[in-house]
């Protein structure tokens, strides 16, 4: 995959793709015209024979495509609702953490405050390149340490604190799951084959026999278009995290804004 196609902003992606599509099949007609005429003869020539093999090629390659723009929108929602439920998760263990008696409450949510500030700075900037910083590890560790170090002195604190445990467990099954899904994709050989087919498929516009050069740029122009749109749709949705227009960190930064920043 060519990940440098995600430091383009998405207009720009979009028109780069629909454009290469255009410009391809275009060139494709104006150099192979004469030699279409010449192959096939005038209109109609064979036009009823390559539309019924377009016709039937285009049925697997629209279904495949079509299957495959399902499945990436739904990792797209998938990784959303992974980011929602450890926000989720972070919001409900600092509440938690919140009742401990000092010192331990200060300690507990100065950990957590730090492992936010580091997803929002140089997690988030390693999940956009499709890595992982290994720092979110050392932030849950420290936590997790002081934490389960903790003894309570009265029973309201040892029910408190068994909650909390619970809750920071929850907190990091939601963080595994969510660093999954940074290098989710695509296989390559699957972006081989839906790029290929897509040359194939705008290919079969050369093959038709139509006298007025005008009639057969624009319905090529149009059919290139339309399938330059999906291969940005799925190039746009395949790496959620990566691109300038990727998802942010905004959920992470709201509830730090919100619910961690001391009151002055």
């Amino acid at each position: 995959m060519f990940y440098w196609i995600y430091d383009i902003p998405n207009e720009f992606l979009a028109g780069l793709i629909c454009l290469t599509c255009v410009l391809y099949t275009w060139s494709g007609i104006l150099i192979l015209r004469p030699c279409i005429f010449k192959w096939l003869g005038p209109e109609p020539g064979k036009n009823e024979f390559v539309t019924g093999f377009l016709s039937a090629y285009g049925v697997f390659y629209g279904l495949m495509l079509g299957l495959i723009a399902v499945a990436t929108y739904q990792n797209y929602c998938d990784v959303g609702d992974r980011i929602e439920k450890e926000v989720a998760n972070i919001t409900a263990l600092y509440r938690d953490v919140s009742s401990y008696p000092e010192p331990e409450r200060s300690n507990f949510q100065n950990k957590l405050r730090e492992y936010m500030n580091h997803i929002i700075d140089d997690g988030w900037t390693a999940n956009k390149n499709g890595n992982i910083s290994p720092k979110g590890m050392l932030h849950t560790s420290s936590l997790q340490k002081d934490l389960f170090a903790y003894q309570p002195q009265t029973k309201s604190n040892e029910i408190l604190h068994v909650e909390t445990i619970q809750q920071f467990n929850r907190f990091i099954l939601a963080r595994s799951s969510r660093l999954q899904s940074v290098t989710t994709g695509l296989p390559d050989i699957l972006w081989y084959v839906v790029v290929i087919g897509a040359m194939l498929n705008l290919s079969f516009i050369w093959m038709f026999s139509i006298d007025r050069v005008s009639i057969h740029l624009i319905l090529s122009g149009i059919l290139s278009l339309f399938i330059g749109l999906m291969l940005f749709f799925l190039a746009a949705m395949d790496n959620p995290y990566r691109g300038v227009d990727g998802i942010t960190p905004d959920a992470y930064q709201g509830v730090l804004k919100r619910l961690m920043t001391p009151i002055p």
